[in-house]
């Protein structure tokens, strides 16, 4: 036996005693050695002849079984797109899409076959309601069934959906309290559950989830906003068209800068406007409109450079429309209509000319301002908002330590 064949079949035995004991088993190895040469055969096991690495037929069966027990739960397809879920080869269903599965070194010579990686099922206006055999999916990343008609709530069982990262529900008739299962999905990083018919209240570990998008927007939640809100990481958070009461929690200040969009729009909330806002140097859009917000604006919201889009309108808010937010660099829609804000600095008197929208407030000497006699009292006037004393001029980059250290 030459040199060279001595030092590979060395280092090939190394490798080989080193793997874990599924891969062994998994792999049949020859060597030979002819004609001065050597040859090194890996072939895999499992009694399959190598096809798609040995458990490809599990894979596909139990893929089959749930998405079968899932077609015969829908009861209208107008668009016909289930026409093409026939016969086991499920990589071929419209809407299904599939991916090689590899389990790290322990499949390194063998890859597990196909398996169902992604429904979507977009715009298909189909009618019917999840099945439990769903669960069986356990591969499955995203599942997208945005403008459909499925109804019904969402199964416990799916919780078994592990690898699950993108979850669309929105625009169907989905109901029942806000589903739980999505807290047991621990790879979840995008929910979607807008325009349905969930209630009640939206739970507190929502917000201690990995989620970079929330959208519950359009449903029928109620109840406070948890207190634990600022927890979230989020990028984008819609919380608009909802039932939701109290106050916007102190917490809010505190959210990740990341932060970019929030809506609050179209609720019950109460109180003030927390004066944390003004951390979220990124902040991009802030709509809290359609409330019962009161008092005045913290100054804090001066430090909302990026802020774009600030809607304010059909409030209780009052005081005077300062600098403070009409200088912000970014801005391009202000809209502060239907409140009950009594001045206006130099800089929002130029607004006025570029469709920036200061209707029904009591700014003397303004068109279009609310008559008199509803100037004459303020809403929430006796309320005291929570305001943490900053540095003047206020300096954006500490506002955070300044305002968190002022809390427990």
């Amino acid at each position: 036996m030459d040199k060279t064949f001595t030092l590979i079949f060395l280092l090939f035995l190394f490798l080989f005693l080193h793997l874990p004991n599924a891969a062994k088993s998994a792999i049949g190895v020859g060597i030979g050695v002819g004609g001065g040469g050597v040859s090194i055969g890996v072939g895999a096991g499992n009694g399959n002849d190598g096809n798609n690495g040995g458990s490809s037929v599990p894979n596909q069966n139990n893929a089959y079984t749930a998405l079968q027990a899932w077609k015969s739960a829908i009861t209208d397809d107008p668009l016909k797109i289930l026409d093409t879920w026939v016969g086991p080869n499920v990589c071929s269903y419209k809407g299904v899409f599939c991916e090689n599965s590899q389990d790290g070194i322990a499949e390194s010579f063998a890859t597990t076959g196909p398996v169902v990686a992604g429904i979507d099922l977009n715009h298909a206006n189909l009618l019917g309601t999840f099945v439990k055999e769903l669960s069986s999916l356990s591969e499955i990343t995203l599942l997208h069934l945005n403008s459909n008609r499925f109804s019904g709530t969402v199964p416990d069982s799916l919780r078994e959906l592990t690898s699950l990262e993108e979850l669309d529900l929105s625009n169907n008739q989905f109901s029942g309290p806000f589903p739980n299962v999505v807290l047991y999905m621990p790879s979840i990083i995008y929910l979607d559950l807008r325009f349905n018919s969930f209630s009640g209240s939206i739970p507190e570990a929502l917000f201690n989830k990995r989620l970079d998008a929330i959208f519950l927007n359009n449903n029928q939640f109620g109840g406070e906003i948890p207190q634990n809100l600022g927890n979230s990481p989020a990028s984008v958070i819609n919380l608009a068209n909802n039932k939701l009461s109290g106050e916007i929690p102190v917490s809010f200040g505190f959210m990740s800068p990341k932060l970019k969009e929030i809506l609050f729009l179209n609720n019950q909330l109460t109180g003030c406007i927390p004066q944390g806002v003004g951390i979220f140097t990124e902040m991009e859009v802030l709509d809290v409109s359609f409330n019962s917000l009161v008092g005045h604006l913290p100054d804090t919201i001066s430090c909302l450079q990026e802020i774009e889009v600030l809607n304010l309108e059909h409030n209780k808010l009052s005081g005077e429309l300062s600098d403070v937010v009409c200088s912000l660099r970014s801005l391009m829609n202000l809209t502060v209509a239907y409140n009950f804000f009594s001045g206006i600095s130099q800089q929002c008197s130029r607004l006025f000319n570029v469709g920036f929208d200061f209707s029904d407030n009591c700014i003397p000497g303004r068109n279009m301002q609310r008559p008199p006699p509803e100037c004459s009292v303020i809403p929430g006037g006796s309320l005291n908002c929570l305001r943490i004393p900053t540095p003047k001029p206020l300096v954006c980059g500490s506002l955070a330590s300044n305002l968190r250290s002022s809390f427990p």
